[in-house]
């Protein structure tokens, strides 16, 4: 992607900024919707405390629970709007985190143990080329950690067609549809929605 595209793909983020927050599973303002996903995010990382990377962290909702948790976390988006966001919710939470602006295909820092990512490979203009650079930042006994759906405006990605691209690149995974856990959503949904849990 060219620097042109990027800094219009910031833009676009930063503009949805002040309202991202209002979804449910976006702001986690909810007790029972944070409470849904500190779960899952338990289930889905080694035991801890690790280091994670959390690429297209947006405004920081799971950063936050992970470094709740105790993690060591690094959240990495474009859009320096939600950067900016994101430092102030942990902060006004007392948690730490370390936030870069960046090019979630392409984050740069050292190995972590942990990669996640919640519906940004769908987004991706090359989702291969980031996967690829994803894994690689993995240590062995690593996990990556992907949040993905297909959803009923006929975006995203199936489950199957992510496991098609990242099973070569790890030694196993699986797939936990997400679709009926209403907790997570603030409400039913009816489309795809999973995480995608690969061990390296």
């Amino acid at each position: 992607m060219s620097p042109s595209d990027l800094s219009d793909v910031a833009r676009f983020w930063d503009a949805e900024a002040p309202t991202f927050d209002d979804e449910p599973d976006h702001g986690l303002r909810d007790p029972g919707t944070r409470v849904a996903w500190a779960s899952r995010l338990a289930g889905w990382l080694p035991s801890g405390p690790w280091d994670v990377l959390d690429v297209g962290c947006g405004t920081g909702s799971l950063t936050a629970l992970l470094a709740q948790a105790g993690h060591r976390v690094t959240g990495v988006d474009l859009s320096p709007e939600m950067i900016g966001r994101a430092r102030t919710k942990l902060d006004a939470a007392r948690l730490h985190a370390t936030f870069v602006v960046g090019d979630a295909a392409h984050p740069p820092g050292a190995p972590v143990d942990v990669v996640l990512a919640r519906h940004v490979v769908w987004a991706l203009p090359d989702p291969r080329a980031a996967l690829d650079r994803w894994v690689s930042l993995v240590r062995p006994g690593g996990a990556l950690v992907l949040v993905e759906g297909r959803w009923s405006t006929n975006v995203g990605i199936t489950a199957s067609d992510l496991a098609a691209v990242v099973g070569p690149l790890v030694s196993g995974l699986r797939v936990e549809p997400l679709g009926a856990d209403e907790a997570l959503w603030g409400g039913p949904v009816t489309d795809e929605r999973y995480a995608l849990v690969a061990r390296l």
